[in-house]
């Protein structure tokens, strides 16, 4: 943002920054239900990210019931917390009409999503499943056919108090450095 730019564009921007690096993973969930009015401007605000072209290659369907929760929990080693989040959102993808940048565009509407989510109040936490036999199950649950296929989906809900930390950690926390992320190509 520029020096000459007014005051309130500039707390825009720094509120728009902090969000953008504030977003965090959220796994455990409180048993509070999210509301139709809140998941609504959350989808609102997925609905109007960009994609390539304009195709728009996705479709979400979005799961409330335990049964459904618990068994896509059961989809992969790190998707347990599926199963505690009020609501599911599974993105489906058509890459054959997406064309190459497809699963590119699902991520920023997973992104869009998390950050519309944090605005409203509530925590998220994406998924990827896999091998294909999990994806052709979420694909399933979330009653999709070919070419849709699901490999993305957002845990949604109100943030628990953490657990407690034992032990090591198993993934690394902390971020690279911005000079590490850097390529030079000169």
């Amino acid at each position: 943002m520029e020096a000459d730019a007014p005051a309130g564009a500039q707390v825009a921007a720094q509120d728009a920054l902090r969000a953008l690096a504030s977003l965090r993973a959220v796994r455990r969930y409180t048993s509070d239900p999210v509301g139709d009015d809140v998941l609504d401007r959350i989808l609102e605000a997925g609905r109007w990210t960009g994609s390539a072209r304009n195709r728009q290659p996705w479709r979400i369907a979005v799961v409330r019931d335990p049964g459904r929760r618990a068994e896509l929990a059961r989809l992969g080693a790190y998707a347990g917390h599926l199963r505690d989040a009020p609501v599911v959102l599974l993105l489906a993808v058509d890459t054959a009409a997406g064309g190459a940048d497809a699963e590119f565009d699902a991520g920023r509407l997973a992104q869009t999503l998390m950050l519309a989510a944090a605005a409203v109040g509530l925590g998220s936490c994406p998924v990827t499943f896999f091998p294909d036999g999990n994806v052709a199950r979420a694909t399933a649950i979330a009653g999709a056919a070919p070419p849709w296929r699901v490999r993305t989906g957002i845990a949604l809900g109100r943030p628990a108090t953490p657990a407690p930390r034992t032990g090591r950690p198993a993934i690394p926390a902390g971020r690279r450095p911005r000079s590490a992320l850097l390529i030079d190509p000169s």
